[in-house]
């Protein structure tokens, strides 16, 4: 892919701001506009969209590119359209200290928009990982530069095409290139710049936004733990898990990473996902329901898992429901694979997998797990399986992690009304809904002084006596 010079690039963030500035207040209207063009950006282009990327990842499937990249794209859209003008509302505060909460004076918070975002968007879900902060950057009333994944050059160029049919390149812009784009884009002075991707690009994305002070948000990933109960019900649980880990072909910063099962019922979990994966693909090669790996090099490195621990003497599970032969193949498909009970030093449990691989790992003691996952770095997401609400309680109080889904996975992210987000290595600050907008906002504290002289009339001007004694002193109490 083609870089972007750094001069055109810096160009278009001159003018994004001098017609940020020139604009005043963003209108309702206007906002409301922004974001309609946005769905319309899409939906418009929905047939080419999906297409686009069927051709990047080899095979990827088209009813799953409608519901996670078109729909789940859509959706924030519409929430942000319905709720933005409840969100922008200023906020009453109360007055203080004594005696400036007297006679009238008065304290608000409104919110203003911080004027150009940045947006670098990954390959996983290119597009609604470009659209969906949309949602809140345009309800906040910005203006958005948009650096799209070089893995997905066919889907970035599709959206670049699409946002330019709906909008100046002083409302948004996309910017397409490769690592070199991408260096220069991060080490632009926006007003605020959100970056969804790997822990390791994420440090120098951060490394260059520090030398303008721009703030991040950070959506990372990691080694996102599931945690099986003995309440859980097998079918039902393996069900979820295996859907989760199947959809995209595990190419989720979500999606579980490793699963504990206790040691007994190990042998069920698996006997339920082989019965769960023939349920929904009873091919693999053909089917078009499951996706490839995105490139030769994620489709080696994942194979490469799976053979050091098949060397290392791991316990390895295929779930191959009409034995194909995955040597012979156009694309760059995985069999969902099992590695139960795993060493620790194998790459598999070290390494974010990202794709259709997972460790299964046996407990005793409910302990056992929370111990193994606080040893880690903190997750993007956790979840649990279960109906003892005492042991869900205590492994949800005891770990810390980006959100958690309790018997099912991945799905909190797909509520508008929570906040999305990780914490430590998996992330920095969150976004969707109304915590988008304030993400995207600058919250102006604003104090309305009475026309009253309370600072005289209390004593807090020299010089002192004993009205700003008895003023302190209550102020003290």
């Amino acid at each position: 892919m083609q870089e972007t010079p750094k001069e055109e690039i810096q160009n278009i963030l001159d003018r994004q701001r001098k017609a940020y500035l020139a604009e005043g207040e963003v209108s309702n209207a206007t906002r409301r506009d922004r974001l309609e063009r946005a769905i319309a950006a899409i939906r418009d282009n929905e047939e080419r969209l999906v297409q686009a990327l069927k051709e990047d990842f080899g095979h990827r499937s088209e009813h799953q590119s409608l519901f996670t990249d078109i729909a789940a794209s859509i959706g924030p859209l519409r929430h942000a359209q319905a709720n933005f003008e409840k969100w922008r509302k200023p906020e009453k505060r109360k007055v203080g200290p004594f005696p400036l909460n007297l006679l009238g004076a008065r304290a608000r918070v409104e919110y203003q928009p911080l004027g150009v975002i940045g947006v670098i968007s990954p390959w996983n879900f290119p597009v609604n990982l470009t659209f969906a902060p949309l949602a809140g950057i345009l309800a906040a009333g910005n203006r958005c530069m948009i650096k799209p994944s070089e893995f997905t050059p066919a889907t970035s160029e599709a959206m670049a095409e699409a946002i330019a049919a709906k909008f100046d390149q002083e409302e948004i812009a996309v910017i397409t290139g490769g690592p070199q784009t991408g260096g220069d884009f991060s080490g632009m002075a926006f007003d605020h710049l959100l970056f969804t991707g790997a822990t390791s690009i994420a440090k120098h994305v951060m490394r260059a936004a520090s030398e303008n002070l721009v703030p991040v948000t950070l959506e990372l990933g990691g080694k996102s733990p599931v945690v099986v109960g003995r309440s859980a019900d097998m079918d039902k649980t393996a069900s979820a898990i295996m859907a989760g880990k199947t959809m995209n072909a595990g190419q989720i910063c979500l999606a579980p990473d490793y699963v504990f099962v206790p040691t007994e019922k190990v042998r069920d979990f698996v006997d339920s996902s082989k019965r769960a994966v023939e349920k929904m693909f009873p091919t693999l090669l053909d089917n078009p329901d499951y996706t490839s790996v995105i490139n030769d090099r994620h489709f080696e490195r994942i194979n490469g898992y799976v053979e050091e621990a098949r060397s290392k003497g791991a316990d390895v599970v295929e779930i191959n429901p009409a034995n194909e032969d995955f040597r012979q193949q156009p694309h760059n498909k995985i069999a969902p694979t099992l590695i139960i009970d795993p060493d620790d030093s194998l790459a598999v449990m070290q390494d974010e997998i990202f794709g259709p691989v997972m460790p299964v790992k046996s407990y005793e003691n409910i302990e056992d797990t929370v111990e193994y996952i606080n040893d880690k770095a903190r997750p993007l997401g956790l979840y649990y399986f279960g109906s003892d609400t005492g042991e869900e309680n205590h492994v949800l109080t005891h770990t810390t992690s980006g959100g958690v889904t309790v018997n099912d996975v991945v799905m909190h992210v797909a509520q508008e009304d929570l906040p999305f987000g990780g914490v430590g290595p998996s992330g920095m600050g969150s976004y969707h809904g109304y915590d988008g907008f304030k993400t995207f906002s600058h919250a102006k504290a604003i104090f309305t002084q009475s026309k009253i002289d309370i600072a005289e009339m209390a004593g807090l001007r020299p010089p002192y006596g004993e009205k700003m004694l008895k003023a302190v002193r209550q102020q003290m109490r």
